[in-house]
């Protein structure tokens, strides 16, 4: 027979451990299915046949501003442009963000190896903190300011290996990629804004526009391979737009402090696709880099979730 509820071997009472809430559990569920859904660019980049970054940012845009246009009347009834409107300010400053977020991304993972790019992006949060402080008057814990530290070395790991190896653009365009996000989360935390699919629909407009732009100035066809289409496609609305819906809806139930550490999917996952599918393999100072910036950000988000359990819904 068991013991009773809230005794150890030594007779001493226990607290008791009340189980985690059902909304709780369903958006972590939710937030790392989003993790899952973006690690998956790397790997439908890799499966291309011809298309370059501008040609891809054009085709995943599109298919992303459809999609979240289709959810946002949906959500709102057939009246999508009510919560556009509302976005404001916020919400173009936040889509012009993430245009170069998008940009520097595709190009990033062209240019680099995937682990390489996708542990570059994950310094986005760092960024943001720095922004936070300086455009927003946002203090910075000691815990974040030492995680900084620690993932500036993993940065340095990682980009002098790829500069050894004439690859320093794909390291420019992985970083930009990162401020491109921070640039996002300020324009948001700026209004206090937690829906971020009106600004995620923009960057879609935006980034579309630009993209059709530049492959109009240089003379880049926008007739491609089917399979090449079909996967940007695929990438704006299932990387992407499915992406940031599962997260949305989770992140309302999830404290802050935690989603750090389950988002952490897209950093360990995006390797791990192109090494199982096409034996993409990694350097060793990239995982090195890699490893600090993981432990940087776990840190973080661990020292963040002292005193802040799980909400009760």
């Amino acid at each position: 027979m068991g013991l009773p509820r809230g005794f150890d071997m030594s007779g001493t009472i226990e607290p008791s451990i009340p189980a985690a809430p059902p909304g709780y559990r369903r958006g972590v569920a939710l937030v790392l299915a989003a993790g899952v859904c973006w690690s998956s660019m790397g790997l439908g980049i890799r499966a291309m046949e011809t298309a370059n970054a501008w040609q891809i940012l054009f085709y995943r845009s599109l298919a992303l501003a459809l999609f979240l246009g289709v959810v946002l009347a949906v959500r709102c009834r057939g009246n999508p442009s009510s919560v556009i409107g509302k976005a404001g300010i916020a919400g173009v400053g936040g889509g012009l963000g993430l245009v170069v977020a998008f940009a520097g991304g595709i190009y990033a993972i062209q240019a680099t190896s995937v682990a390489n790019a996708t542990f570059l992006f994950a310094s986005g949060p760092f960024l943001a903190a720095l922004l936070g402080w300086w455009l927003l008057g946002e203090r910075v814990r000691t815990a974040t300011k030492v995680a900084m530290a620690c993932a500036l070395a993993g940065i340095v790991l990682m980009v002098v290996e790829d500069v050894s190896l004439g690859r320093a653009d794909g390291n420019v365009a992985a970083m930009l990629s990162a401020l491109g996000f921070a640039v996002f989360t300020i324009a948001l935390r700026w209004k206090k804004t937690d829906d971020m699919l009106p600004a995620a629909f923009l960057a879609g407009v935006f980034a579309t526009a630009a993209a059709a732009g530049v492959c109009f100035q240089l003379d880049y066809p926008l007739a491609l391979p089917a399979r090449d289409i079909l996967i940007a496609l695929a990438l704006g609305v299932f990387q992407i737009g499915l992406g940031l819906i599962l997260y949305t809806i989770g992140s309302k139930s999830v404290p802050a402090a935690e989603l750090g550490l389950l988002v952490m999917t897209e950093v360990i996952l995006g390797p791990f696709w192109v090494w199982l599918v096409i034996d993409e393999t990694v350097g060793a100072q990239t995982l090195a880099g890699g490893a600090f910036l993981l432990l940087a950000i776990t840190g973080n988000a661990v020292s963040g979730l002292r005193h802040k359990p799980p909400p009760v819904m």
